[in-house]
């Protein structure tokens, strides 16, 4: 099957052939070819590598002069078609270009894209086309090799494939076939023309995620989640690992990293290098870009009078829509013949740096005539035509697809505002308590230190008796309050307290406000001293509102017993009152729960006493019934 082109005027001509089996000669007519000096063979194979060696060695028997190299694939262009498990021959013969080939295999792929390059840049080189192996190449690295010995020199072609398989590769230069490194081709002429471009039909979608732990092209972290596992969050054990790919930008190009291997850890491999803080979103296919020619939007092609195209797009292009992808290839060989291979990766230079690129649909124009420039837009393929239904559901889905994950980024930036105005009016709210609670302090000690001189000069008044009770439950609360402004933020050291002391001169404290609600606290216990080991701070918060609570639900007339028992290596610290039955034990410790509206608080103190038990290992009961309701507490004998 021949593919030929042969223009008149031109100095330029390639001729396309498709090998499935059988000899080479009865393909090829190499005598039309024999006599000429400047030859450029390229192969692309998606059969085995014996057929990629047996090839490469047939064409140069019969044109030793020719510069031939090769790869291995994951699908072919031929022309208008696209095709799978078969072998394209390029021949591209030069009047006016010199050709040079090399390969390299160093172990470091850094340092084989320097030795490619200076074994093949001159002066006059204009384009560089190379294939690397697809499974062991740091194509990243390669190419910044490359870019490190010339920076400004034009690039192309890509990964080898081996059909999805990701398991072994092939190249050839000339008779050599490697499984692994580097083969390429300089063109060198002052009179060539080259324009390169490339297409990118990916879309981000959903959130951005962040590397946060990678080692070149491997990554083990994202979003502090397992390579693995976060594909499996987002898209099940089964996904895709060439047609999701990651998509970030770089220096101003949008390039897609697809995933090529799985490892045991859960880490994952990719087509290129990724760095820790990278910011990148998972991507998916643009049917409604894939549909536009190629032709039409590549403009960099339209400044040339092409003679040849070499086509190096990524696999995932053609497994992802195939018909589609078929419609785009079929554009260039109306206008030059057109050949090359899908890839797994694709090499292209900008702005004076090499770069790696998936996803993409990368082109090569080539032309060696001085006639004036001419390029025609190609009609729409008849297929395309007779499937504008199909194309249309598709490009609905894909429109459908995008605007959902408008509608998504929206409204994540709708809830993030509404979250950071949470985060600021709660910042501003416990500033507002912390100034509040600060400045209580000074009122509250003048008033008591008044209320006692006061006292000192003119004696008890049953007036100041009654603020002096109010004060000291305005310090209860303050005390609270500052408690829990300050926990997060202070340091609460433990140190030894009698407890038997301690709950004594608590009770004293309020004996003045229980009086006044006409109760008398009785404290009863069988130690003299019970030492613990504790922070005097969350102590007072236990006792203070046990004892607050016991004044201020008890009846009339009736005794608040206090209680503290040494028992089988522990203190149990118990306050029991004549009040009524607690309704909902189960609520009684809940932030703002209080059994009796008609109470004054907050319902804060008995949460707070809670969550104090539990850093602290305090174990609570609480019994009650018709007659009396105890909460009884339990502390560990010297606990340190």
């Amino acid at each position: 099957m021949l593919m030929l082109s042969l223009k008149k005027g031109m100095q330029m001509k390639t001729y396309n052939y498709c090998y499935e089996e059988g000899l080479l000669e009865d393909l090829i007519d190499f005598s039309i070819m024999k006599n000429e000096k400047n030859i450029l063979v390229q192969i692309f194979c998606g059969q085995e590598k014996q057929t990629l060696d047996y090839v490469s060695k047939t064409i140069l028997k019969h044109l030793p002069n020719a510069i031939c190299i090769g790869t291995t694939t994951d699908g072919e262009v031929y022309g208008a078609s696209i095709t799978t498990l078969k072998t394209i021959i390029s021949v591209s013969i030069f009047e006016k270009t010199f050709l040079k080939t090399a390969f390299a295999n160093d172990e470091d792929s850094f340092q084989c894209g320097i030795n490619i390059a200076s074994n093949l840049v001159t002066p006059q080189t204009k384009l560089l086309i190379l294939f690397s192996d697809g499974t062991h190449m740091n194509a990243e690295e390669f190419l910044k090799g490359v870019e490190s010995f010339d920076a400004s020199i034009p690039i192309c072609g890509g990964m080898a494939g081996d059909n999805g398989k990701f398991e072994q590769t092939y190249i050839v230069s000339q008779n050599t076939l490697l499984s692994a490194g580097v083969v390429g081709v300089s063109l060198n002429s002052d009179v060539l023309h080259v324009a390169t471009d490339f297409k990118f039909d990916w879309k981000p979608i959903g959130l951005t995620h962040t590397i946060t732990k990678v080692k070149e092209n491997r990554v083990y972290l994202i979003d502090d989640t397992l390579a693995s596992h976060f594909y499996d969050k987002y898209l099940g054990s089964d996904f895709s690992q060439t047609e999701f790919p990651l998509i970030l930008e770089k220096n101003g190009v949008t390039m897609a990293r697809a995933v090529i291997a799985k490892h045991e850890d859960g880490s994952l491999s990719y087509s290129g290098n990724l760095e820790e803080g990278d910011q990148v979103r998972i991507g998916f296919g643009d049917a409604e870009s894939l549909m536009k020619d190629p032709i039409e939007v590549l403009d960099n092609l339209h400044t040339i009078n092409v003679e040849s195209f070499y086509i190096f797009s990524c696999m995932a292009r053609r497994r992802f829509m195939p018909f589609l992808i078929k419609l785009g290839i079929g554009s260039f060989s109306k206008i030059a013949p057109a050949s090359g291979f899908f890839t797994y990766s694709e090499f292209y230079h900008h702005n004076g740096s090499n770069k790696l690129l998936n996803q993409t649909l990368t082109v090569v124009a080539l032309s060696e005539s001085t006639k004036p420039l001419s390029l025609s837009k190609p009609t729409a393929h008849e297929d395309s035509k007779k499937n504008t239904s199909y194309s249309k559901t598709i490009q609905s889905l894909t429109h459908l697809i995008e605007q959902s994950a408008r509608d998504y980024d929206e409204q994540s930036k709708r809830l993030e505002e509404q979250m950071n105005y949470s985060k600021n009016l709660l910042a501003s709210h416990k500033q507002f308590l912390r100034y509040t609670v600060h400045e209580m302090n000074t009122p509250l000690s003048v008033i008591m230190s008044n209320i006692e001189l006061y006292e000192m000069e003119c004696g008890r008044s049953v007036y100041l008796e009654n603020i002096e009770v109010a004060v000291k439950s305005i310090f209860s609360m303050y005390d609270d309050l500052s408690y829990l402004v300050r926990k997060d933020h202070v340091h609460y050291p433990k140190y030894k307290i009698d407890l038997v002391d301690y709950i004594r001169s608590r009770i004293d404290f309020f004996a003045q406000v229980a009086n006044i609600a006409k109760s008398l606290f009785i404290f009863t216990s069988n130690c003299e001293k019970a030492i613990i080991f504790f922070n005097e701070t969350k102590l007072q918060r236990i006792i203070d509102n046990n004892l607050t609570n016991a004044i201020k639900y008890t009846f009339e007339n009736k005794d608040i017993l206090v209680s503290l028992k040494q028992e089988d290596g522990r203190y149990l610290f118990c306050i029991t009152s004549h009040s009524r039955k607690i309704q909902k034990p189960e609520k009684i410790f809940e932030e703002y729960y209080r059994e009796e509206k008609a109470q004054d608080g907050f319902g804060l103190g008995l949460n707070l006493v809670k969550r104090i038990c539990k850093e602290e290992n305090v174990t609570i009961s609480l019994q009650s019934d018709e007659n009396q309701t105890s909460f009884c507490y339990e502390f560990k004998v010297n606990a340190t």
